[in-house]
């Protein structure tokens, strides 16, 4: 049986963040493949400018060139919208049925995960892979009274603390500041040639 993982997330810019959570999750839980999902609009971001979907399937090709075993899924990029990771993580169980399916994360989201759209449901879809992030004190009793079960199904990994986000590049990229080392560089190029994250 397969072992997947599934990242989802907007990837506007993908960041060397991103490649160290799927990265260390992938090694601490022996899994096969990740599939990164680039969500063409995240119910969360309804108000936010949000670079075209066309740019960020490009930087995220460009991300993971090199990482044979990383792939893009358009599960959210070829249905129409909002795009709720329930959604996400059913569709892929529908590919494929037989594999045993990992949801990606950092401990800030697993935090929020009660406020998530049918989160019960997803808990029992697949377990949930969490990075420690720092500064962030999870209370899984707390979590288990919001939702029940949650912590049988919670794996989480100490890796290293990287405090990164799409957010601080673009504002840095915006600022005329450099992102070197904060993103690959085949991104980094692409964001320059394309003048993305300019005012």
């Amino acid at each position: 049986m397969e072992r997947l993982g599934l990242l989802g997330g907007t990837f506007d810019p993908p960041h060397i963040g991103h490649l160290i959570l799927a990265s260390v999750l992938a090694d601490a839980l022996a899994l096969d493949r990740v599939w990164f999902v680039p969500a063409a609009s995240p119910p969360h971001k309804q108000n936010r400018a949000i670079t075209p979907v066309a740019h960020r399937l490009a930087m995220l090709a460009a991300a993971l060139a090199d990482a044979p075993t990383f792939e893009i899924s358009r599960i959210d990029v070829d249905r129409p919208g909002p795009h709720y990771s329930i959604d996400m993580v059913s569709l892929a169980c529908q590919q494929i049925p037989d594999a045993e399916w990992f949801f990606l994360m950092g401990s800030d989201s697993l935090l929020d995960l009660p406020n998530w759209q049918q989160a019960a449901a997803l808990v029992q879809m697949c377990r949930l892979a969490v990075l420690h992030r720092p500064g962030v004190k999870l209370d899984l009793a707390a979590l288990e009274s919001l939702l029940p079960g949650v912590s049988q199904r919670v794996i989480l990994v100490e890796g290293p603390a990287i405090a990164l986000s799409s957010t601080l590049i673009v504002q840095r990229a915006r600022a005329g500041r450099s992102i070197r080392y904060l993103v690959p560089d085949r991104v980094r190029d692409y964001i320059t040639s394309n003048c993305l994250y300019r005012d």
